[in-house]
């Protein structure tokens, strides 16, 4: 009995994998194409409207990585705070501090019947940050040292709606939540580093 189910086991995988590689092309606003299981890559510049502190962040970023059989993608991320929010200041005699946080880790995504023209894709970042208080012009950083840094984990599980462009470009918008654990910085706390975002990407590579 045990040999027989190991056969039907055996044989079970070896049709999935059979039925698997001989999946259509990827459909597009270009043109459809055909192709078997592919080992390709994309990169995905990405902008995040999101909370901080309470009030609105723009983070820029992204992620990119290597995409297996047109579905799965293994990669990393990292994003950035861009925009000037300002930190408490114990006295106002003090200079104006304002707000930086990033944060990168690993992603792994999953593609669902990308080969069509509308699709959907879910993934995650898992890794960590930083979160400081710095001097900042309006045109950028200055060169002063960060103030109260600290370090912290994030996961941020999203949901992509993507759309095929052509066979190698598709853009998407979606949506993320950024769950952030062990920051130590006086004047903010997770929960308010935590937060949704709603970002808008765009995928160019080998699907």
């Amino acid at each position: 009995m045990k040999i027989g189910k190991l056969c039907l086991l055996a044989a079970a995988l070896l049709l999935a994998q059979y039925s698997f590689a001989q999946r259509s092309g990827i459909e597009s606003l270009a043109g459809n194409g055909k192709g078997k299981i592919r080992v390709g890559g994309f990169g995905a510049p990405t902008v995040k409207f999101t909370t901080f502190n309470k009030e609105m962040g723009l983070l820029l970023g992204g992620y990119a990585g290597v995409m297996l059989n047109s579905q799965l993608m293994l990669g990393a991320g990292a994003y950035g705070l861009v925009n000037n929010i300002e930190a408490p200041r114990a006295d106002p005699a003090d200079p104006t501090l304002y707000w930086n946080m990033w944060y990168t880790g690993f992603v792994p995504e999953y593609t669902i019947r990308g080969n069509k023209l509308f699709h959907v894709a879910v993934g995650a970042l898992i890794g960590g940050g930083g979160v400081m208080k710095n001097e900042r012009y309006h045109h950028g950083w200055d060169d002063s040292e960060p103030q109260d840094y600290s370090s912290f984990f994030v996961g941020e599980p999203h949901v992509n709606f993507e759309m095929n462009i052509t066979s190698y470009l598709r853009v998407a918008v979606g949506g993320s939540y950024r769950f952030v654990q062990g920051s130590g910085t006086p004047g903010i706390t997770d929960d308010r580093l935590s937060g949704p975002a709603a970002h808008f990407t765009i995928k160019a590579g080998r699907f």
